[in-house]
């Protein structure tokens, strides 16, 4: 019983502290990715810091580093609590062990003693002869076979226990190792967080001293946001109606062939005409533009892959979520994400469809792409490498990232129809 209960000690374990490495591992890469995420901000910083002009994308760039440095410290906190948990699970297993091994030992001892008292075959003899009748002489041969054996095997169980117990205090000690280096990590990003506050705070400061500027600024790229969005939209209103005179003059040839065919049946048959049919529901938005097979499986494929999508950049940072935005004085509501990413990176198609929209505004490519009844606009390039009417796949390149106010950024939205929805919901996290 004792030897079942130390099997599944020790199988409990493993599958615990695999788990748990599973965890670490997870957690591993999270904090390296957050500090690659970190190292870009950083270099865009450092390159639009001797810039006399503060601008909005500095501002923004500032604050997600600070949630990053937030989040990064967060996991660091996730980090030491998987580790407290393995420290506190080995720590178990040690003591489990050191109590299994005592009590093999003192086992193995008692059997020795009993091997001493009866080490010569005369004892032997007299032990088998003392038997009440022959049953009981054959079982105490057989014991005395089994005993020797047993014994070997204790001390093989004694051997196991102990360099298993050897190796959960390496495990142990190299936990507690790890433990303390990330216990360092985490006081240098406290600090590392409390210099990108002050950085903050002085930035906010130099703000409010180019406030008019500021708000010109946001003013500015306010009505090129709106130049934007109206020709989107228009395009979007005269994609819908072509679809609706479309279908409303396929099924007006219907109705008149229908109809045709319905008074020659009649006259042949002698009897009146019939009546017109009644004309069709109007469709929808949604029903024009996903009017087509082909349409059709693409929203479907587009909405089936909500929450998965790839980035429209291969790697960069969001520095301005989704929705009203106040910075000083100044509010400006963000309809899609701004993403910072490297400079020259590639802009690439999150799902496959056709383009729509290729245009140049205010010295800006944006790209419309069409997924059926959903739309993805990418804003802010510096250069395209696709044309109106070519169909895409996903992660396809479209065109390279511009640079504002020195910084590499991407505007990115997802619509349905006319309505924006927000990017982060649709994209993988």
């Amino acid at each position: 019983m004792k030897l079942h209960r130390l099997v599944f000690i020790l199988v409990f374990c493993v599958f615990g502290l695999s788990a748990t490495a599973q965890t670490a591992n997870e957690l591993k890469r999270k904090k390296e990715a957050i500090q690659r995420e970190i190292e870009q901000l950083q270099k865009n910083l450092s390159k639009t810091s001797n810039g006399k002009k503060l601008t909005l994308q500095q501002i923004n760039a500032l604050n997600a580093q600070i949630r990053l440095r937030q989040d990064k410290i967060g996991t660091i906190n996730s980090e030491i609590k998987n580790l407290d948990n393995q420290i506190s699970q080995n720590t178990n297993t040690v003591h489990t062990l050191q109590g299994q091994l005592g009590d093999l030992k003192k086992e193995y001892a008692g059997m020795i003693r009993f091997a001493q008292r009866n080490r010569n075959s005369y004892d032997k003899m007299m032990f088998i002869f003392a038997a009440r009748d022959f049953n009981q002489a054959y079982k105490r041969i057989k014991y005395l076979q089994q005993f020797s054996q047993y014994r070997k095997k204790q001390a093989g169980y004694i051997e196991n226990t102990q360099r298993d117990l050897n190796g959960k205090i390496v495990i142990l000690d190299r936990t507690l190792k790890e433990k303390s280096t990330l216990l360092r990590d985490q006081e240098k990003e406290k600090e590392r967080l409390g210099k990108d506050k002050n950085e903050q705070a002085a930035a906010l400061n130099q703000l409010s001293k180019q406030e008019k500027q500021f708000k010109r600024d946001i003013a500015t790229k306010k009505k090129q946001e709106a130049q934007m969005d109206r020709a989107i939209k228009l395009a979007i209103q005269r994609a819908i109606e072509e679809e609706r005179r479309r279908v409303a003059e396929e099924a007006r040839r219907r109705a008149a062939e229908e109809a045709r065919i319905a008074a020659a049946k009649a006259k042949a048959e002698n009897r009146p005409a019939p009546a017109a049919a009644p004309a069709a529901k109007a469709k929808t938005n949604s029903e024009l533009l996903t009017a087509t097979p082909e349409s059709a499986k693409l929203s479907a494929g587009f909405e089936n892959n909500r929450g998965r999508l790839p980035y429209p950049v291969a790697t960069g940072t969001i520095t301005q979520h989704f929705g009203v935005h106040k910075v000083d004085q100044a509010s400006m509501n963000n309809e899609g994400i701004d993403i910072t990413t490297a400079e020259g990176s590639s802009v690439r198609a999150v799902f496959e469809g056709d383009v729509f929209m290729v245009n140049l505004i205010y010295g800006q490519y944006f790209v419309v792409i069409k997924h059926g009844d959903y739309f993805t606009v990418y804003k802010n390039l510096r250069s395209v490498s696709v044309n109106k009417g070519d169909k895409v796949s996903t992660k396809q390149t479209i065109g390279t990232v511009a640079n504002t106010g020195d910084v590499a950024e991407l505007h990115f939205e997802v619509m349905r129809g006319m309505n924006k929805l927000n990017p982060e919901a649709w994209i993988s996290k």
